[in-house]
């Protein structure tokens, strides 16, 4: 009668990444690298592209003034809209076709990426929370149940935080 669609996620897509295809949704995080918490997040299907929802995540509250992200959103628009909001660019580079010499990019990616591994932590939290993939078959229920994902996480390591932070 409904030909299987009823079971069907119709707004998930595929992607490739490292080579293996994944179907489904991605979630799109920004996070406070000092204390691993989850500010905002944006859910969209998997063949989104991440430089397209930098605007999506930026939280103006966050009192940071360096966005930190790997190099997927590395784009000449997501570096203006940082200007433009009076942000540090701290969004790693991608290498020109052709290009020879790296040493600076490496080193500057390099150096990103030692402070931006602090915000990965939040991603193999939420794994160890039973990872990103929900069995939803909506875009808006997977953005649910990803949200309270993140909230599960955000409370753990709140407590975290309460029992192991110094007062101040």
């Amino acid at each position: 009668m409904f030909g299987g669609r009823i079971h069907t996620d119709r707004a998930a897509r595929w992607t490739k990444k490292h080579g293996k295809s994944h179907y489904g949704d991605k979630v799109h995080a920004n996070s406070d690298a000092r204390y691993k918490l989850i500010r905002k997040i944006k859910v969209t299907p998997a063949n989104v592209d991440d430089g397209q929802t930098l605007k999506d995540v930026l939280d103006p509250s966050n009192t940071g003034k360096r966005v930190l992200a790997d190099r997927g959103y590395d784009s000449q628009a997501n570096r203006d809209l940082l200007r433009e909001q009076q942000l540090r660019d701290g969004i790693g580079r991608r290498a020109r076709p052709g290009q020879q010499k790296r040493q600076r990019l490496d080193a500057r990616n390099t150096a990103i990426n030692r402070i931006r591994a602090r915000g990965e932590h939040v991603f193999a939290g939420l794994q160890q929370l039973g990872g990103k993939v929900v069995r939803a078959t909506t875009l808006a229920r997977n953005e649910l149940a990803n949200t309270l994902q993140c909230v599960a996480y955000n409370v753990k390591r709140l407590v975290w935080l309460a029992a192991h932070e110094p007062a101040h």
